[in-house]
């Protein structure tokens, strides 16, 4: 068994390219592997700006033989009455690649069959391996390729070497104008010159003397000790930011930190502009004191060590010098004029081509804030501070802050209300509505920033369904799943118990002309779609696949109720004695969804005929009070406990009589019985959908 080490050289890969593009050339050169009988160890990849590689251990000399035994037409056709072969004879031994007379023969349940067996020679790796290989570079995807020169091949950035070795040997094979082979380049700057290898084990080593660090969490870990180290000789820390560590690990391939100070005048900028200013453009690293103030200095991590690292750092601090006199102009140049003045320019930004402007969508998420806040029977603070928090929610976007750094949305919001001394729960507001900014995110903490940041998701999924934009696929253009799972996670987290349905109906209504005509076909579209997202939810929580359907089929109007009797019934389901259970509810909802019920009235005892009937009618109303009461209170583990109390009535019921009987009063009154029992559960949950053996 020998080592396989593939490398492609390149020029320099955007950052964002490499880990996707390393997964996938994992994933792809194991499909080969696997597809083509080679038995290979562990997989180590690396990468750096400059190189995808991947290294596979004890990978097999050879293929195994394969040994296949195809069967043929049967033997009454292959041979004449003379015991000479046939055409369907001859065709199959060609087939196989076998003489006629060796062909044998096999017995099935359909009678005698002709057979062969087949022996695939096992080929070498290095042969197999000279096939694959171009296929698997050329089959890692990137979200953008590029061709040059005047060739055809296309990638991330051109392909200046590939390496492809099988313990000593080179796996020899050309792409365009590229010939594979056993050598590797160092350092760009440092150590630029190729570097030989015998062994693809010399990979990591051979690099590293060459001034590469190819393995990414080493090289990581290199990153976090020089900054920290830059950071202790400054006297502070790093401002944690484990993001930018893991861009700047792919920016360089020997991260050499260099502090450097800015002015202090610049100090009196936000923290979050001057944060900024550091990270998007030129990713450099802020620096704070013990009490996590920001300090006047910033950490640069370079791919070089210079001689003056002195002068590398004078270099840095005068670009930063000019993004911070630009940030500073900026922010003061938007403080001259009241904050509320921005909300009139958004007339002038657009929404969405169908659904207009920015200040339309201001006025539906206002409105949407108030029924909210109605809704939730709060204070008029509450409705007061949450109306106004969503008039200003968008008029940061005129600013000249956020059209510099777009990220600032919200957080400059709060900034400017703070300024124009709103009420802080307004300020606050307007930086949560923007949040979760993804699945899994930091929730809005105030009550106000949840009213605002669902009013205004949900005017954006109301308003892209009301004309047509759905999301489909990959393709989300409008983020309105996100946004979805947004909704259910604060409303979730919240407890906020009004009604989905009322919400919906509510922002669909403030479209006017602008919408879809039929309200309730988009508001039906609306509640699948949160439906969908809600089920993606529980399961990604651990809950059964036929718990939720069983849930959510009945209704997630009051999500944070959809939540308790998936759990309630989950946790019914672990029961010993359930299965029966839900065989009996279940046969109880099967009939009654295949039986007309427009006919069926009221309950009356008077037709009951077996003493069956009187049981399960007792014990239908018992149950029935208790649950009532329960269900007033939010206890469903105790309301299905109640309800399943009533399995052996039910039982009972079916083994004693005939619910379809020939007489139409008789069937009909036993039909409201199963009417009644079925209603219990739709409070909770459609126990047809329960999976049963």
């Amino acid at each position: 068994m020998n080592d396989l080490l593939l490398e492609i050289g390149t020029e320099e890969i955007p950052a964002g390219y490499i880990a996707p593009a390393l997964k996938k050339l994992e994933s792809k050169l194991i499909g080969k592997l696997d597809s083509n009988r080679i038995e290979y160890g562990a997989i180590k990849t690396f990468g750096t700006p400059k190189r995808l590689a991947i290294l596979v251990s004890g990978v097999a000399d050879k293929q195994p033989s394969l040994t296949t035994e195809v069967t043929g037409p049967p033997l009454k056709i292959s041979f004449d009455e003379n015991g000479k072969p046939t055409m369907a004879a001859v065709k199959f031994a060609e087939k196989v690649g076998i003489p006629v007379e060796k062909i044998k023969t096999k017995e099935t349940k359909k009678g005698e069959y002709l057979c062969a067996v087949k022996t695939e020679k096992g080929l070498a790796s290095k042969t197999v391996f000279k096939n694959i290989l171009p296929d698997v570079i050329t089959s890692i995807p990137f979200p953008k390729t590029m061709k040059w020169a005047d060739l055809d091949m296309e990638f991330a950035r051109p392909v200046q070497t590939i390496t492809a070795l099988l313990g000593k040997t080179v796996i020899s094979f050309s792409m365009e104008n590229i010939k594979s082979g056993r050598h590797i380049r160092g350092h760009r700057f440092m150590s630029p010159a190729k570097i030989k290898l015998s062994l693809p084990s010399e990979y990591t080593d051979s690099l590293r003397s060459a001034f590469v660090i190819a393995d990414i969490s080493e090289r990581k870990g290199a990153v976090k000790v020089e900054i920290a180290k830059a950071a202790k000789e400054l006297g502070g820390k790093v401002l944690h930011d484990d993001g930018l560590v893991d861009i700047v690990t792919n920016l360089v391939e020997c991260p050499v930190a260099v502090a450097g100070k800015f002015d202090t005048k610049f100090l009196k900028l936000p923290k979050e502009v001057l944060i900024t200013s550091m990270r998007e453009h030129q990713k450099y690293f802020a620096v704070v004191d013990s009490e996590d103030n920001i300090m006047p200095c910033f950490i640069a991590v370079n791919n070089t060590r210079a001689k003056d690292m002195q002068l590398v750092a004078r270099g840095h601090e005068r670009v930063l010098r000019a993004r911070l006199e630009d940030a500073i102009f900026f922010y003061e140049k938007d403080l001259e004029s009241p904050f509320e003045n921005m909300v009139g320019k958004l007339d002038g930004v657009l929404f969405q081509a169908k659904l207009g402007s920015m200040i339309k969508k201001v006025k539906r998420v206002q409105k949407l804030s108030e029924y909210i806040a109605d809704k939730m029977d709060g204070s008029s603070d509450l409705k007061k501070n949450a109306s106004r928090a969503a008039w200003l929610c968008k008029a940061d976007l005129v600013s000249h802050v956020v059209v510099e750094f777009p990220k600032l949305q919200g957080i400059m919001g709060r900034v400017y209300a703070d300024a124009g001394k709103e009420h802080p729960d307004v300020a606050a507001a307007i930086e949560e509505h923007h949040r979760p900014v993804y699945s899994g995110g930091i929730l809005p903490e105030s009550l106000a920033g949840s009213i605002v940041s669902i009013a205004d998701k949900i005017d954006s999924i109301c308003g892209c369904f009301s004309v047509g934009l759905f999301p489909t696929g990959a393709s989300d253009p409008y983020a309105l799943r996100r946004q979805a799972i947004g909704i259910v996670h604060i409303m979730q987290n919240k407890g906020f118990f009004f009604s989905l349905k009322g919400l919906i109906q509510k922002s669909l209504g403030l479209f006017g002309e602008t919408g879809d005509k039929d309200i309730k076909e988009a508001a039906d579209k609306v509640y699948v779609f949160l439906k969908s997202r809600m089920n993606n939810i529980l399961e990604d929580e651990g809950y059964s696949k036929d718990v939720i359907s069983a849930v959510t089929e009945i209704t997630i109007d009051q999500i944070p109720n959809v939540w308790k009797r998936v759990s309630a019934l989950e946790k019914l389901k672990g029961e010993q004695g359930f299965e029966p259970l839900a065989i009996a509810f279940k046969r109880v909802v099967n009939i009654i969804k295949k039986t007309d019920l427009s006919n069926i009235t009221d309950i009356n005892e008077s037709f009951f005929q077996d003493d069956c009937e009187i049981k399960l009618y007792s014990a239908f109303n018992k149950v029935n009070t208790a649950v009532g009461e329960l269900l007033g209170k939010g206890n469903f583990d105790q309301s299905l406990l109640e309800i399943a109390s009533l399995r052996d009535p039910v039982d009972a019921f079916f083994d004693g009589v005939m619910v379809m009987d020939d007489d139409i009063k008789l069937r009909n009154n036993r039909l409201a019985i199963l009417k009644n029992i079925a209603g219990l559960f739709e409070n909770i949950a459609d126990f047809s959908k329960i999976a049963t053996s």
